[in-house]
Formats: C-alpha cells, structure tokens, sequence
C-alpha cells in the first residue's frame, strides 16, 4: 500500500532509515537477520541506542521528555523500524506503565521514574495475570495490606514477559475486598530485588524461556508506590490495556515477514497457497489503514479507545496466519523441528533454511490471541462499547 506524504514526511523517514544504517546497533542486527535469540545484553543496547536519540518516548507528549511525534511521524517510525527486521521496542516501561504514571501519577512519582523509563535505565514487567485469572481479570487475588507507610503483597503473577530480566513489576493488587470485583483493586509498583520476590521459569512450547510465574511473599512496598487513588487501579488498567493492544498490531514487521514469504512461494507450484497470501496481503493492507485512522484518534484523543480491540483482533490473527503459511510453505520440512535446545538452520539439514524456524515461531505465536487479553474478549468489548449491544 502505497501512502502520500509530505515533504516534512520524507525528511523524517529519511532520518529514520539513516538512523537504522548507521547507529542501529551491528550486532544486534546481526542476531536478527540470522533469526538468532537476543541476549538480555542485546535488547538492553538497542533501547540504549534509541534513547541516546532521544526517540525511546515515540509516544510520549514533550512536558514528559517525549518526541510530541505526530500520528504520521509514529506510523513511519514504527514502520521503517518493523521493515528493517529491529527488535519490538519493549512495551511495558515506554508504552504501559509510563502513560500511567505521567497520566495518574503525583509530581514525585514522575520525575522518579519517567526519566529511567526514557533512558532505559529500568526494565519493566507487567504484574496483571494470575492463575486461574487471566481474561477474568477483575477476579484477580494477590493482596496488598496496609500496615503504616508500607503494603505488605502476597500472591503471585503469571505468564510475566521477561521477568528473568526485570528492574521493576507494576502490579494490580487487591487492597480491599468488595461486592464490585473491579473495585478495590489498585495499582502498585514494586521494586524486583524486594525480599521475597522469586521469579520462575515457564518454558513454553517452542523451548524458549520468555515468560515466568512470579510469586509475593510478605513483600514490603512504600506506600508511595502506589500510583493514583487506593481501589482506583481498574480503571488505570484499562487505560494501559488500551495502548497495550494498540501496539501488539505490529505491521511494519508483518509486511517484512510478508514479503519473505512471497519470495518463497513464488518458487513454488502451489496455486493454492499463493491464492492464501494474496489474501493476507489484502487483510494487511486494511489493517494498515486501520492503525493510521486509530493513531489519528490519539492524536485528537491522547489515548486509544475501546477501537484497539479491533487492531488486537485483526493484527493477532494475522500474525498467526503468516505462521500458518510459513510452516505450509515447508511442507513436510517442518516437521522437522529441532527442538528446544535451537532453530539453527544447520540442525535441519534437509530442507530450506526457513523450515528450521517455521514450527517454532508457528507454535510461539499461538498466545498473541490470548495475550493483552483473549480475543474473545476483545469481541465482548467491541461489542459493549463501541457497538452498544
């Protein structure tokens, strides 16, 4: 799809594209164009890289440190990045908890903690699941009491993105226990190296630690981490949970994915499966037209609506379906699967070089319909909010 921009506008994809060829940093491209894990050390230079830049708050009005970017200059740094193979910019300090601190927070909490958000200087994980409370969010169980100045937490979080990593989790906690299930719950930040904090590994199915469980036991919070009104956190929940599933809808990245998998079906005699990816061109296409009608609504708006459920659904599932075409594209080749131990082309010495990955990003990309809360779900808020049934 082609799009028309202004000169301004081309001025400033050229500034990202130079960006991307001088200072994005050689070795973790490397990594990424060889399909390679990125280590702790790597992701941490690559945000580095960008706040030195001074763009790691793409997003952010100017009062807090950020760019003031336009909806345009958003879509275009957004998509040159996802074209050019970069890492996903990590979501949970820059584009979750920080809008909820600058948005909800007290002077102090913001000049403590925006800056390191914008300097990469803490890396943040997202307290919100639980198990047994997952899309049911609002049943949620883990405790904070107050005793003094301090909570004392106990409970635990599941399925928390890189937690193995984290400087800081913020956290939905029950503070009080009320008829209303969305009430009484609060929003809590909390420092990971707290005694009684303990992190564990969940290996999910493609052999990757990425998530974790991570438990609470009579942890000791200031109470000056709490952010905004006691029994107030639904409602910053839900405004988090808004620009959550706005971001998850990653189309530069897509059509890159894309685009490999056009070069390899043209080489193939599948009329079929070459009919498939015309088809997710199409819905991509129209995905694309709907992220940029939505980050005009921010900009009017400042924040997305109950709309991102549409971008969660659609993007989500046409992630899955590019998975989908790259393991039919390896055919038999991807049954192949080398296992947890690696997806290095070299273990797979019988097919082409993309079979090796295909299961394994197939079977990793099976949660994005259930992460940032479950599709179905999703369908529920379309549904009550924007359609009024």
């Amino acid at each position: 799809m082609e799009i028309s921009f202004t000169d301004k506008d081309l001025e400033f994809r050229d500034e990202i594209r130079s960006w991307i060829e001088n200072d994005y940093p050689k070795h973790v491209k490397e990594k990424q164009d060889k399909g390679e894990a990125l280590t702790k050390e790597d992701i941490t230079d690559f945000h580095k890289a960008i706040a030195a830049k001074g763009w790691m708050g793409f997003n952010w009005p100017t009062e807090y440190g950020g760019t003031g970017w336009t909806s345009t200059q958003i879509y275009i740094f957004q998509k040159e990045f996802g074209l050019a193979g970069c890492p996903a910019i990590l979501p949970f300090g820059v584009a979750m908890v920080g809008p909820v601190i600058y948005t909800f927070g007290n002077e102090e909490q913001k000049k403590r903690f925006l800056p390191d958000i914008l300097n990469f200087n803490t890396w943040w994980s997202q307290g919100y699941s639980e198990p047994g409370s997952g899309s049911d969010l609002a049943s949620l169980s883990t405790k904070a009491v107050k005793e003094g100045d301090h909570y004392i937490v106990n409970g635990s979080k599941t399925w928390t993105t890189l937690a193995q990593h984290s400087d800081w989790i913020f956290n939905l906690v029950r503070t009080e226990t009320t008829e209303k299930r969305q009430e009484g719950i609060s929003f809590l930040l909390i420092d990971m190296k707290s005694p009684g904090v303990e992190v564990e590994p969940i290996i999910t199915i493609d052999g990757a630690h990425e998530v974790n469980t991570v438990f609470f036991t009579d942890v000791k919070v200031p109470a000056e981490n709490l952010i905004g009104e006691e029994g107030k956190g639904w409602t910053y929940a839900k405004f988090l949970l808004a620009n959550e599933r706005f971001g998850i809808a990653v189309v530069g990245a897509e059509i890159r994915q894309l685009n490999k998998l056009k070069e390899i079906v043209s080489k193939l005699n599948n009329s079929d499966l070459s009919r498939k990816v015309k088809k997710l061109e199409i819905d991509l296409s129209a995905l694309e037209i709907s992220g940029l009608r939505m980050l005009s609504d921010i900009e009017t708006k400042g924040h997305p609506g109950p709309e991102s459920s549409i971008l969660k659904i659609r993007g989500t599932e046409i992630q899955q379906r590019l998975t989908e075409l790259f393991v039919e594209a390896a055919g038999e080749h991807a049954l192949i699967y080398p296992g947890p131990k690696g997806h290095e082309a070299d273990s797979q010495p019988d097919g082409p070089d993309y079979a090796a990955k295909a299961l394994a990003k197939y079977l990793n990309y099976r949660k994005t319909s259930i992460y940032g809360g479950s599709n179905e779900i999703q369908k529920n808020i379309i549904a009550k909010m924007i359609l009024g049934l």
